[in-house]
């Protein structure tokens, strides 16, 4: 930057916010860092004092604040994601539409890792409704060297730091189990809730079959409802460790892989997740039914939106994966689910 006098400042940027002081009436900043300087801006300047500014000066291999949040805008935004314009080195991105968070977060720690600027954002892993704030990043000095930006361009690669996975239109079917509801012997205060929270994210239930504790019964009943076109499945009951719990048998019989039986999330560590070709079969333990948030909270939206999880996806929850079943629940803007 250069020191230069105000009357030869026109078409200049500005290095520094410019204060305005009326006492009683105002007292904040009548131009940005940034702003270039007009002909009418000339009066307003030397009213407030200032007879000398200093100014930008274009140097080779050094980026304006914006010219470098720009270059973060290009290795952050994604598909479906909107970006403000830059101000002050500052850039945010908001959502297009509604879907599930996802954010590389090695690439995240290299970036801020290099100083002189930040990128900050939701979690990931979790839903975000259009025209939702999902991050922020900027620049901090006024000028940055331009081989600086090149290295984050490096460390992105071929692929943005964020991703946005819109849901998906999904069918599903709930299978019950347990030998007292089948016979009716007490109520299905189960399904329900699994109902209600398929439809949270739009999914269409396509029905419900209530079996008795055989497994047989189960898998045939799993695999009738994918035959008439059920894209995720999900098992009620029956899924603890004891002798006369045969669901988890039951799942892994009408599937192909098995990815978990059993996560480091409380409650819900009795989850079950397994695949038939690309189909998602669950199983839920019993706290689905009466714990407000679970689990099922943390893996639904991932799977609506089409995404296909792995074991390690489940040991990654073990950190934030205790619910402190507070009072007023806040979920999910809280620590729930968040490692």
């Amino acid at each position: 930057m250069k020191l230069i006098k105000t009357e030869d400042a026109v078409g200049c940027m500005l290095c520094h916010d410019i204060t305005q002081i009326i006492p009683g009436v105002v007292k904040d900043a009548v131009f940005r860092k940034g702003h270039v300087v007009t002909r009418e801006d000339i009066p307003v300047l030397l009213s407030v004092g200032k007879e000398h500014l200093y100014v930008w000066e274009k140097q080779e291999g050094m980026l304006h604040e914006d010219e470098a949040a720009e270059i973060l805008r290009s290795v952050c935004q994604n598909a479906q994601m909107d970006a403000s314009k830059p101000k002050e080195g500052k850039i945010e991105l908001t959502a297009q539409c509604d879907g599930v968070l996802k954010v590389d977060k090695e690439k995240l720690c290299r970036i801020n890792a290099m100083g002189q600027m930040c990128i900050s954002s939701r979690h990931g892993n979790f839903p975000v409704k259009n025209g939702d704030k999902i991050a922020g990043m900027r620049v901090i000095p006024l000028v940055i060297e331009e081989e600086k930006m090149k290295q984050v361009k490096e460390i992105a690669g071929e692929t943005p730091v964020f991703a946005l996975l819109p849901f998906q239109k999904k069918k599903a079917a709930i299978v019950t189990t347990g030998s007292e509801v089948y016979h009716g012997r007490i109520q299905d205060k189960f399904t329900p809730v699994v109902r209600q929270k398929l439809e949270e994210y739009g999914v269409e239930v396509l029905g419900n079959t209530i079996c008795n504790d055989e497994p047989d019964m189960v898998t045939e009943a799993v695999n009738d409802w994918i035959k008439k076109g059920a894209q995720m499945v999900v098992c009620t009951g029956g899924m603890s460790v004891d002798p006369d719990d045969k669901t988890p048998l039951a799942i892994r019989n009408a599937s192909d892989e098995v990815i978990t039986y059993g996560a480091p999330v409380l409650p819900g560590a009795m989850f079950m997740l397994a695949y038939k070709g690309e189909i998602p079969i669950m199983g839920l333990p019993g706290c689905v039914m009466y714990a407000r948030r679970t689990i099922f909270d943390l893996v639904l939206p991932r799977l609506v939106a089409g995404e296909r999880l792995q074991d390690q996806d489940f040991y990654r929850l073990g950190e934030g994966g205790l619910c402190l079943s507070c009072e007023v629940c806040t979920f999910p803007n809280c620590g729930f689910g968040k490692g």
